[in-house]
């Protein structure tokens, strides 16, 4: 538009300076195209490393970029999304069939599950008049965790005793235990035959294999905005994190629930305790006015255990009063500054100013 200008303000008034000028101006437009015209002819992979990370962790991301063509690829730009952040990363000129590994480090100061991607190829003109652009790529999954403190579980065995204690009616896998010696049904498993109890009954007896009772903990995340304010539900986020992780790893069957219906049970394990802070990750806070206990938690059968409620520091008696009956264990841990709350007879109640100080008390009371 300013070439054109200058060349009707030159035509207009006689100048020959603007006519040059427009000559110029035309001349430098069509070179930045001659030379953006092309794409860049190259293929992209870029990995994330790690993609699963703590909040406020280093997470890096590797962008290969090869040369498919057979001539050299002049340099270009990438650009990459991560979030709400962007980066630009300068791309070398490239000969044939040649290769060259550029690193950036993605953001993780906030919890949540980031989208990285897609890629975004451009090329400019060094006077930045035109660019051609191309989409490229596939969108990947950055999970940034609620950071984890050192603690310790609820439970510290797992019982496996013949004959003793309650059954749970959901058995884990591997871990039956020989209760009793029955005559056959159909349906019963044929492995189980027990042929020395048939041979002295003269009828099919088979091996009842039961599970025992085992230690598990539900972790209930308050996620209503009226008792946390955003920063404290990140502490929130991190207690039920460390708690969830601490026992899972130590092979702890746990369950964690929030006020807005979440509701996620796992057997213990490595695998486990990455699905609680996946879950972690997606929760939010609500701004309506929900009840603290989901309907899971007071319908049903029992599921019997240790109960932690992560909430603000303030509460009253009658909100936790039915889990009094269906857990062998209550423990709420109130964070924020501590406004007063309620005692709750027959329940644990710790109040803390944050993440680190809470689980250092958890630490030291539980059994």
């Amino acid at each position: 538009m300013t070439s054109i200008a200058a060349y009707v303000i030159g035509e207009w008034a006689g100048y020959a300076f603007f006519r040059a000028l427009a000559g110029l101006g035309l001349g430098a437009l069509v070179a930045a195209t001659v030379l953006t015209v092309r794409q860049p002819q190259v293929s992209v992979r870029r990995d994330l490393s790690p993609d699963r990370v703590e909040r406020g962790r280093p997470a890096l991301a590797t962008l290969r970029v090869r040369n498919t063509g057979s001539r050299w690829q002049p340099a270009f730009a990438a650009h990459d999304v991560a979030g709400d952040a962007r980066e630009q990363v300068r791309i070398r000129r490239l000969g044939p069939d040649s290769e060259a590994t550029y690193r950036y480090e993605l953001p993780t100061s906030r919890r949540g599950r980031i989208a990285v991607g897609p890629l975004t190829l451009e090329r400019r003109d060094p006077l930045g008049l035109a660019r051609n652009s191309l989409a490229t790529g596939e969108v990947a999954t950055l999970w940034v965790h609620p950071r984890r403190h050192p603690t310790r579980t609820v439970v510290a065995g797992r019982p496996r005793h013949h004959h003793v204690g309650r059954t749970a009616d959901d058995s884990l896998r591997g871990s039956a235990d020989l209760r009793d010696v029955r005559p056959y049904v159909v349906g019963d498993e044929v492995r189980h035959l027990h042929w020395k109890a048939t041979a002295r009954t003269g009828q099919l007896m088979v091996r009842d294999y039961v599970d025992p009772d085992q230690p598990r903990l539900t972790v209930l995340l308050d996620t209503r905005s009226e008792t946390l304010p955003e920063a404290t539900f990140e502490e929130a986020a991190e207690v039920a994190a460390s708690i969830l992780f601490a026992a899972s790893m130590a092979g702890h069957r746990c369950r964690l629930l929030t006020s807005a219906g979440a509701d996620l049970a796992a057997p213990g394990g490595a695998l486990a305790s990455r699905q609680f802070l996946d879950e972690l990750c997606l929760a939010k806070q609500s701004d309506d006015r929900a009840a603290l206990l989901p309907p899971s938690l007071t319908t049903g059968a029992s599921s019997g255990g240790a109960i932690v409620v992560v909430t603000g520091a303030r509460g009253t008696a009658s909100d936790l009063a039915p889990l009094l009956v269906r857990y062998g264990s209550v423990t709420v841990l109130g964070l924020g500054p501590v406004r007063g709350i309620a005692p709750i007879l027959g329940a644990r109640v710790i109040l803390a100013g944050d993440a680190t100080d809470a689980l250092q008390q958890w630490s030291g009371v539980i059994e």
